[in-house]
């Protein structure tokens, strides 16, 4: 398959997280709704880090199997495990770490008195504009760039599957695991927005996110796939892919600790349960598509 075929699909594959990102600009969903909505999120995402745990453990269990055969030493085995292990550290923990930054930041600003930038402080204040815009973010909104970010890594390593298939000319493959990940990114599209339906002001006025900040998501959420499968029809890295899956694991674990803080605090213990359920067989849904594909 050509390159710019492949490339064709692997944006399809990205594009559909689109799908779900209307559901952040509800106008006044009810709190029930929030509540149920926040829970199918956690669902979608606690399906995911399964997901992404068990296709990182393939090649270490792979390995560990040649040893018991005699057919291998404990080298691949033993590097494949650091590498699986230092992704899934390194994506909880720099999470844990941007957090807690980000919150001295909001600390910080809060606390500030207002002031007018000196002379020579122009430089200063553009470097770190980006950063300053964030720190005024809510926290579902922060929360949202968070499972963006963690699906993003996620989405790279299923742009690589896609690619190295299209690269290995199993057309078919490349086509259904299209498929398959274009249904699993519209789910992963409602899992980044649904932090957003219950973003509401100290007055209880709902924030509504702009159209620019929900396509950035999406960008930073699906745009990955593309890169993915770009790189993936140029080479073949299991190491690669052990490090991208587990750094996703471990970046949409953390997500799935807050969101179920926010979801404690809702008081809506059935629908939570009833989301959790919902989300989850969303996930093994699309997922088994891309199983049918022999992948």
């Amino acid at each position: 398959m050509s390159l710019s075929t492949t490339l064709l699909l692997g944006l399809i594959a990205g594009g559909t997280i689109v799908i779900g990102l209307p559901v952040g600009r509800l106008r006044r969903p009810a709190p029930r709704l929030r509540a149920l909505l926040n829970a199918m999120a956690v669902g979608v995402l606690i399906f995911l880090v399964w997901d992404v745990l068990s296709h990182a453990w393939d090649p270490v269990d792979a390995a560990l199997a040649s040893v018991h055969a005699g057919h291998g030493g404990l080298g691949s085995a033993t590097g494949y495990g650091l590498l699986f292990a230092a992704g899934l550290s390194v994506g909880l923990l720099s999470l844990l770490g941007y957090e807690n930054w980000m919150a001295s930041r909001v600390r910080r600003r809060s606390s500030a008195p207002a002031s007018s930038p000196g002379p020579g402080t122009m430089s200063v204040h553009q470097n770190a504009s980006t950063w300053n815009a964030i720190s005024t973010w809510s926290t579902a909104k922060r929360l949202s760039l968070l499972i963006a970010v963690g699906i993003g890594l996620h989405n790279f390593a299923e742009g690589l599957a896609i690619g190295q298939s299209a690269a290995s000319g199993e057309v078919s493959l490349a086509t259904m695991l299209v498929i398959g990940f274009a249904l699993h990114n519209a789910t992963e599209g409602f899992g980044i927005v649904a932090p957003l339906a219950g973003d509401l002001d100290e007055h209880g006025v709902p924030h509504r996110p702009s159209w620019p900040f929900l396509l950035g998501m999406a960008a930073i959420g699906g745009g990955p796939t593309f890169v993915g499968t770009a790189l993936g029809h140029s080479f073949t890295s299991v190491a690669v892919s052990i490090v991208f899956l587990t750094l996703a694991a471990g970046s949409i674990l953390y997500v799935v600790v807050q969101l179920l803080g926010v979801a404690a605090k809702s008081g809506y213990k059935s629908l939570l349960v009833y989301g959790l359920l919902i989300g989850l067989l969303a996930g093994f849904l699309t997922d088994a598509i891309v199983s049918a594909a022999g992948a």
